[in-house]
């Protein structure tokens, strides 16, 4: 979501974007058939996405159109999201330990290591309002980085399943969720972690901070975790259809919008 435009991908290449708040969806241009699994808008018009064949793909219309800026199949490494700091600098993650970094708006794409002869699968790079960035991996690996990208530090893991992301919180806490259920806070930028009890054993898959100290996290089979206050105990709430929720995204005050399984769908939050 920026600036009102809400942007969705997925399966074969497909981008929809929305100028309603979600409420009706207009398919977009795409030079590539590839799964796309990541995207971020850095204003209303710019705005890039990654997905399978390490492709990257950039709009300068708002999402109308999207040309392939990147394209490298033979690698054998899908990317699986994307940061922009700004209009220049960014970063794509995937599998594989794979992360890809631009200064030229996508023009140009170089490979880094994250840490020495890591290989683990980047499931998910998140940023904190103080612009530190935070890696989420397969078999419990976490990393953070204090320079925007350039050098990573390893966090001590809370148990060694796989992490599918990170939600760096307002109040300067963090959670980090993945298999299972297992949903975690730390209070100190990833050095130390609790367990939350999450009242569920469904993959945990996205979160999304929702203002005034609250939260959601998304997963497998319709699951919704509410959260609010700085102990972060959550409700629990299965959806109805149980259809799994890969993303999350608030357009409209008291509007919660689903991406995944069930296409796209909007709920209330509850008060």
């Amino acid at each position: 979501v920026r600036e009102g435009l809400v942007g969705a991908v997925g399966e074969r290449g497909h981008v929809l974007i929305s100028t309603d708040e979600g409420r009706s969806w207009r398919q977009s241009e795409v030079e590539t058939r590839a799964l796309l699994t990541g995207v971020v808008m850095h204003d209303a018009r710019l705005g890039w996405a990654v997905g399978h064949d390490e492709v990257v793909v950039r709009t300068r219309d708002g999402g109308l159109t999207w040309q392939r800026v990147h394209y490298a199949p033979e690698h054998e490494k899908p990317l699986l999201d994307v940061w922009f700091a700004d209009a220049q600098t960014g970063l794509a993650i995937g599998a594989y330990g794979g992360l890809l970094a631009t200064s030229d708006g996508g023009d140009t794409w170089t490979p880094r290591s994250v840490h020495g002869d890591d290989d683990f699968h980047l499931n998910q790079i998140a940023a904190a309002a103080d612009g530190t960035l935070f890696l989420a991996g397969e078999a419990g690996h976490l990393y953070r980085s204090d320079d925007r990208g350039a050098t990573w530090q390893p966090l001590p893991s809370p148990y060694e399943g796989s992490f599918f992301g990170l939600l760096p919180r307002p109040d300067g806490s963090l959670l980090a969720f993945g298999l299972r259920g297992h949903l975690y806070r730390s209070p100190d930028g990833g050095r130390s972690w609790t367990p939350i009890a999450s009242g569920t054993e469904e993959t945990l898959t996205c979160a999304i901070d929702l203002g005034a100290g609250r939260f959601a996290v998304g997963g497998m089979a319709g699951t919704l975790l509410w959260g609010e206050g700085s102990d972060a105990a959550v409700r629990k709430q299965d959806l109805p259809d149980r259809k799994a929720i890969v993303a999350l995204a608030q357009a409209a005050p008291g509007t919660l919008l689903l991406f995944g399984e069930g296409g796209v769908r909007r709920i209330e939050i509850p008060r």
